[in-house]
């Protein structure tokens, strides 16, 4: 358990030290973006990751990149950073009487009293239609998946009052982008796409399971259920099952959308995507403790460079 005294100036307790939001934005927005956790960046990589997947992917099944794709990519960074700004803003709206009694997530900008509900609804709606003006840019059918996407997003917080797998429900609201981003390029959904996005639910049960952990005592007692909880000491064999199921099904995502039409020396190249992320996931695995907080949210931030792993291997066999 985190410390229960109160962090400085509104800082929270899980925010890196020395970030941008409690070091330079200005005091007036800084519970703002505390809310939409600027001040915590790995949760925008997580999100924009599977989007960026999904897009060079897109790409590579059929060789036809175009200049309208560098709109697609920086819409999807745009997009990432309000839509987890809006969805962490609905996230606290929704858990406003849990988060006060768990120890890490007390000083939150709302059970802190830094923002009222009704000011974070406004946040949260503000967030929303801008990201609503970008996604308007792209293809009809990618506006269509980016409607639908709401429907995980608000459900994902009320998940661990009636499942004990919560994480299932964030990984269908955080990699609905990778068939999003798919969609935006090509026109239309593809298997290889939907296979991608359950690649990206496993491995956001791999993360999010580690995570977890961090709460996992103070989660027991106030009654939240989580993957951390229903595995237990069988934690690290569950989290085995899902780096397993991360890196076979982006495999097969790669080979159903690579084959027909790319050279065999990109198939090999995009192929060792998940092969090394597969390896960085492994690495996580050998410094699973899940008595020490600070070494899972450790593990938990090393999650990005794991998402970048396969995206640079795409993207090098776009060239090839």
């Amino acid at each position: 358990m985190q410390g229960d005294a109160p962090m400085p100036d509104g800082q929270v307790s899980d925010a890196p030290q020395d970030n941008w939001v409690d070091t330079h934005a200005p005091a007036p927005l800084r519970p703002y973006l505390r809310l939409s956790r600027a001040d915590r960046p790995i949760g925008t990589w997580l999100l924009l990751l599977p989007c960026w997947w999904g897009l060079t992917l897109a790409i590579l099944a059929d060789q036809s990149p175009r200049w309208e794709d560098l709109w697609i990519f920086a819409g999807c960074g745009l997009g990432a950073i309000l839509m987890r700004g809006a969805g962490c803003t609905w996230n606290d709206i929704a858990d406003r009487d849990i988060d006060g009694k768990v120890a890490r997530t007390r000083s939150r900008p709302i059970p802190s009293g830094a923002v009222s509900v009704r000011q974070a609804l406004a946040w949260m709606v503000l967030q929303s239609l801008i990201a609503l003006g970008i996604l308007l840019t792209f293809h009809p059918a990618a506006i269509a998946m980016g409607v639908l996407s709401l429907l995980t997003v608000t459900v994902y917080p009320f998940a661990k009052r009636f499942t004990w797998w919560p994480q299932v429900f964030l990984g269908l609201a955080f990699n609905w982008g990778a068939m999003l981003a798919w969609t935006a390029h090509s026109g239309s959904l593809g298997w290889p796409a939907v296979i991608l996005y359950l690649s990206g639910i496993c491995w956001t049960l791999f993360y999010d399971t580690i995570y977890a952990h961090q709460d996992a005592e103070d989660d027991a007692l106030i009654g939240v259920k989580s993957t951390a909880r229903l595995f237990g000491a069988e934690t690290v064999g569950w989290l085995k099952y899902f780096l397993v199921g991360t890196v076979l099904l982006m495999g097969i995502a790669i080979i159903l959308a690579v084959q027909p039409q790319a050279s065999v020396l990109a198939l090999v190249l995009a192929l060792g995507g998940p092969w090394a992320m597969g390896w960085h996931m492994a690495w996580q695995l050998r410094g699973f403790d899940p008595e020490d907080g600070g070494k899972m949210l450790q593990l938990f931030r090393a999650n990005r460079d794991t998402g970048l792993i396969p995206l640079i291997f795409l993207a090098v066999a776009l060239l090839a």
